[in-house]
């Protein structure tokens, strides 16, 4: 078969001009979609005409909505006629099914499209009654597709289109028979679309059985810009089911996040999740598909301009966030597919920023962290959990940094009434004391339980003899503040100059003799920040920086006063 030599470019606008029914382009405005991608950009055009197509792109690049979104257009431009489907898509596993139907109800609820998941390990009762009433797409694993076709509760003779999705998987997990078999109760002018994230010899050769003259599109993985590098820290903590919301507030008390994003799976989580959180001090926003666009908005605005910490959120609400402060993503629940875990990751670590995605993983989902590890080539560091100690270590280094820089700030004589009269009866640094026990009862810290260890089946402890508690730095280091070997240093300059982790390790690195992987945590304040440097190398490191510049500005260098000699 020959192959269309049809460009496919790019519009110059966004949905809108892709040629869609004014439904489907309300129906990605609440999803929260502004811009097509790359590849829905290119699919959409030739595939609202009839071409058939192969489509390479990385997980991750919003291929679902590039021919969820034609099937639909299509479908809605053409009567029903009888009960049996018109479009079918084949996926590897059933998380991909689920996640496949769940975005064809959300493009096309308003249009009646009507959409059914079938795979194995769910009730075939409900799909036969399901089947029964009359199905317009249906998205299957190619066992089951093959188990309702012998059963003859599925009839393909009415299909007008079909998916090839995942096409590399599922090869590699051995469908290819199953595939053929089903093709064969297709009919041979129906459009046929074949997506993968490779192309093997193999699915060159199923392009050539069961494509005509397609149009093929090509998309590499996007890479940083040069000299930008995706600091992305991708972590694993195993708890068990009924510790996991403790473990989230131990993990964000350790990380202090700047601002993040907190997967859950279900709207009802989001909303006892958003609750425990801000029982614990933590100012926390709920973002879920039961929220109007103008809720939405306000959610988004608040953690843009530092009015929240964290957004709780479903999958569904967050689509198109891309949040410039944003230093962490966690799944609080493992994500059901590797693209939906690339979607939620992939909102840290763009353009060269530091990110950390962090995932809490019951023991149970052992098989979903497994495959998540082999789609995106990555495999998660396991770390243990913080401890109490940890926690209440952590606490008191925060604390001596807020002090540091309130005493920076000075304005201070207006407390002296409170003060001057306890010093006649209290010790200053006893009335000291209990100040900081005040601020730390009202900053929510309370007596903390340990959490027990819940390592993934067939592996040791999580995390063991790999912790990190670090706060966000350049990337994940080897010890913390005040570690044998390594010296604080005390920069006089810090968040409100637009200071990041990155400008200090390029200053130290340009001016001194040490290398980026030299430098230790970094924690930056407002008008202040610290960097660890080895002992031996901190007076060079603080002669070098002398007269130096960081985002144009001068700085004081010098040793923290805790560790001046």
């Amino acid at each position: 078969m020959t192959e269309n030599a049809m460009e496919s470019t790019t519009p110059a606008g966004g949905f809108a001009d892709l040629g869609l029914r004014p439904e489907l382009l309300s129906a990605l405005t609440a999803v929260g979609y502004e811009e097509p991608t790359p590849i829905q950009s290119a699919a959409i055009p030739p595939l609202l005409e009839g071409h058939d197509l192969v489509g390479q792109a990385a997980t991750g690049t919003g291929k679902t909505a590039a021919f969820a979104l034609p099937i639909l257009e299509r479908l809605a431009a053409h009567e029903r006629t009888g009960s049996g489907p018109r479009a079918m898509v084949l996926v590897p596993t059933r998380e991909l099914a689920v996640q496949v139907s769940e975005a064809i109800y959300r493009y096309g609820n308003d249009l009646g499209i009507r959409s059914l998941a079938v795979y194995g390990g769910q009730p075939i009762g409900r799909q036969l009654r399901a089947l029964e009433r009359g199905v317009d797409v249906i998205i299957a694993t190619p066992g089951r597709a093959l188990d309702h076709i012998a059963r003859g509760t599925l009839a393909l003779s009415g299909l007008r289109m079909v998916v090839l999705d995942e096409a590399d998987e599922m090869l590699d997990m051995g469908f290819a028979e199953d595939i053929e078999a089903i093709l064969q109760h297709t009919p041979d002018d129906r459009q046929t679309m074949l997506f993968s994230a490779t192309m093997p010899p193999r699915i060159s050769g199923m392009v050539k059985r069961y494509l005509t003259d397609p149009v093929r599109i090509e998309l590499a993985r996007e890479l940083p810009a040069e000299g930008e590098t995706a600091l992305v820290r991708q972590a694993l903590y195993v708890v068990p089911r009924g510790y996991k919301p403790a473990a989230l507030v131990r993990v964000l008390d350790v990380e202090v996040p700047t601002a993040a994003i907190v997967f859950c799976r279900t709207r009802e989580e989001v909303d006892q999740l958003t609750a425990t959180l801000n029982g614990r001090g933590y100012r926390a926003e709920a973002l879920h598909g039961g929220m109007d666009q103008q809720q939405r908005d306000r959610v988004v605005g608040r953690l843009r301009n530092a009015a929240a910490d964290l957004v709780v959120a479903t999958d569904v609400a967050a689509r198109g966030l891309d949040i410039e402060q944003l230093t962490h993503v966690v799944n609080y629940d493992v994500p059901s597919s590797p693209d939906s875990y690339v979607h939620r990751i992939g909102r840290v670590g763009r353009a060269g920023r530091e990110g950390t995605a962090i995932t809490l993983a019951e023991p149970r989902e052992h098989r979903l962290v497994k495959t998540i590890e082999r789609v995106t080539k990555h495999k998660l560091d396991p770390r243990q959990l913080p401890s109490v100690e940890d926690l209440r270590s952590r606490r008191s280094e925060l604390m001596l940094a807020a002090l540091r820089e309130r005493l920076l700030e000075g304005d201070l004589d207006r407390f002296r009434a409170v003060v001057e009269p306890l010093t006649e009866e209290f010790d200053t640094v006893d009335i000291a004391l209990a100040a900081v026990a005040l601020a730390q009862q009202a900053n929510g810290a309370t007596a903390e339980e340990e959490i027990p260890e819940a390592p993934l089946p067939g592996s040791g402890p999580a995390g063991r003899g790999g912790r990190d508690l670090s706060m966000p730095g350049r990337d994940r280091r080897k010890s913390r503040p005040g570690t044998r070997g390594m010296t604080r240093l005390f920069v006089g300059t810090g968040r409100t100059a637009g200071v990041r982790p990155q400008d200090l390790v390029g200053a130290i690195a340009g001016e001194s003799s040490l290398k980026g992987r030299d430098i230790g945590n970094i924690e930056i304040a407002d008008r202040f920040s610290l960097v660890e440097v080895p002992d031996a190398a901190a007076d060079h490191v603080i002669a070098a920086l002398q007269g130096s510049r960081i985002k144009g500005r001068k700085a004081t260098v010098r040793r923290e006063r805790s560790q001046a000699r």
